[in-house]
């Protein structure tokens, strides 16, 4: 399992609501298109204009090599592109967990 957060800054003139509504309608629903993500959530962090990070994104993949493949499908292209209209990535980190992990039963 390979692990993908992405900080996310809105860009000007974008309401969190707007974005919260495409993450739901857009960035969820296409997910099964994308085989390496096993699962996928965006986090809420502050609806203050002016703070530097507004939302985060966790993405589970199988590997960083097949995201990496995800990444050349045409849904991700299109799921790109309308993200990059709403918002920006501010950062990446990525790597694989320390196994097992705790996992509350």
């Amino acid at each position: 399992m390979h692990v993908i957060v992405h900080p996310i800054r809105l860009r000007p003139g974008i309401s969190p609501a707007r974005f919260e509504a495409w993450v739901r309608e857009t960035d969820y629903a296409t997910c099964p298109q994308l085989p390496s993500v096993n699962a996928f959530t965006v986090h809420r962090v502050s609806d203050d204009p002016d703070a530097k990070i507004h939302f985060f994104e966790i993405i589970w993949a199988t590997s960083r090599a097949a995201f990496e493949r995800d990444m050349q499908i045409s849904a991700f292209r299109t799921l790109s592109a309308d993200f990059s209209a709403l918002a920006s990535v501010v950062a990446e980190i990525s790597g694989d967990p320390i196994e097992p992990g705790y996992l509350a039963a």
